[in-house]
Order: structure tokens, then C-alpha cells, then sequence
């Protein structure tokens, strides 16, 4: 994800909301999750998009940012009730060249996104987080019923999980919008001495697609105010040409 979990006081906790908030210069996007955050070969974009062929070296990189990924996200929901850290909320820059209108732009950082990790269908646990949204409408029970379903097995095998990162947006997101427009991103991910800048292709999911179906009964269950009129999209890696620091073992 073994240095101790980035002090809890770093991440502040607020009433659910819709939209965003500048921070350092940045866009904080906030519809994911009742939290305010701190300043802060591309395959076919399906659910089965894990399945896609690596060289050695690449599969390594995902394999090891998926462990990664369940811990820190695992020692979240069981000690820091779900606060999304630097590693679960990376750092989004647009890829330079990837509009044909500004081929020499390099842009930083537009904005400090939460992001989803997503089982694969055939491991799926939509069917549970859509009983937990509708077995109550207390959005403390809600949260409470998440956090102690995360917190148990959820994450304990990696092998379970899409590497295809998802995000939820509101409908008039103009960060969204950059995303759709650029097609390409880079996510910086940095957690317990370990950084990973991932490239990746961005994309609509459509409703039928089994990762908005999940991404979105996540969300619902820390965010009551989410509406069905949310973007999600899915970051789709390109790990050969990502990186790790340290590099994967």
C-alpha cells in the first residue's frame, strides 16, 4: 500500500456534497465520497479488460499495484472509516499531444481524483452493495453496513479485482469533461514509500457495463446525494508505459 497510514487528520470529514473545490490550485473532485481531500497496451475498456496479454515486466507492475491498492485500501475501511488517501485519490494531468489542437502542451495536475477499485464481474459484489443502499435510507447505517463489508474479505485477494480504475463525477463536471476531451491521462498514486504514475485511456462507461453498476452502489453508500445523472469513467492502464518507484520486486 510498512509505514503507518497517512495521518487521518490530513483528510477532514464533511456533509456529503456534489461537485468540487479548489485547493492549492487544483480541482478536488468531491462527488465520489463525503470527504474533503488535501491540497493535493491500452486493452478494449470492458470489465474483462485484466485479460489483456503483458509482457513480464508489465504484468509484474499490475500485479503489484493491485496488491497494493487492496492493502492501503483495506487498512482504510478498518482504521480510518473509508478516508481516501494519496494512494486511493491520485494526482490527474491530461497526456500531452492527445488533442490534435494542443500537440505540444504538457499540462500538470487539473485535479485530485477518488478513485474505485472494482472487483471483475465473474468475482462481482454489486448484488451486496445494492442490498446495503436499499435495506435503509440512514446514511450512517449505510456507511457503517460498508465500512464493516470492506473492512472484512473484501480486499484479501487481489486477483479478484479489474485493473480498470473507475471515478464518478457530477453531470456538469468540467474535469470530467477535460477527461473525455483528452482521451489519455496520467494517475499519480503515492502511499508508504511507493509511487506509481499510471497511463491510461479514459472512457464513458456505459450504463450496462458491469463496472458503473458497482462503482455506482459504492458510491451511493458513502455519498447519499449521488444521482443516477453521474459520469463514471473508467482509467484504463497502459502499463508498459507506466511506471513504479521503488521498482516491483
Amino acid at each position: 500500500m510498512s509505514r503507518a497510514l497517512e495521518r487521518p487528520g490530513a483528510i477532514r470529514r464533511e456533509a456529503p456534497r456534489r461537485g468540487k473545490c479548489e485547493s492549492d490550485g487544483l480541482v478536488v473532485v468531491t462527488a465520489t465520497l463525503g470527504w474533503s481531500l488535501p491540497g493535493m497496451p491500452p486493452g478494449s475498456m470492458q470489465a474483462g479488460s485484466n485479460v489483456v496479454r503483458l509482457g513480464h515486466a508489465s504484468e509484474r507492475m499490475r500485479d503489484g499495484f493491485l496488491r497494493w491498492q487492496c492493502r492501503i485500501r483495506q487498512i482504510s475501511m478498518r482504521g480510518h472509516e473509508g478516508r481516501p488517501t494519496n494512494g486511493m485519490a491520485p494526482l490527474v494531468s491530461l497526456a500531452p499531444g492527445s488533442v490534435p489542437e494542443e500537440p505540444a502542451r504538457t499540462a500538470g495536475p487539473i485535479a485530485r481524483v477518488v478513485t474505485v477499485l472494482c472487483r471483475r464481474p465473474e468475482h462481482s459484489a454489486t448484488m451486496e452493495l445494492r442490498h446495503m443502499v436499499r435495506r435503509t435510507h440512514n446514511p450512517a447505517e449505510r456507511r457503517d453496513s460498508a465500512l464493516k463489508f470492506f473492512a472484512e474479505r473484501y480486499y484479501q485477494e487481489p486477483r479478484r479485482f479489474s485493473d480498470t480504475l473507475t471515478a464518478s463525477f457530477p453531470p456538469d463536471s468540467g474535469t470530467a469533461a477535460k477527461l473525455l476531451a483528452h482521451r489519455e491521462c496520467r494517475l499519480d498514486f503515492e502511499q508508504f514509500g511507493r509511487r506509481y504514475r499510471v497511463y491510461c485511456t479514459v472512457r464513458r462507461l456505459s450504463e450496462n457495463n458491469p463496472l458503473r453498476e458497482a462503482t455506482f452502489w459504492h458510491n451511493l453508500l458513502f455519498n447519499p446525494r449521488l444521482t443516477v445523472e453521474c459520469i463514471i469513467l473508467g482509467f484504463e492502464p497502459d502499463w508498459p508505459k507506466s511506471d513504479v518507484e521503488p521498482p516491483e520486486a
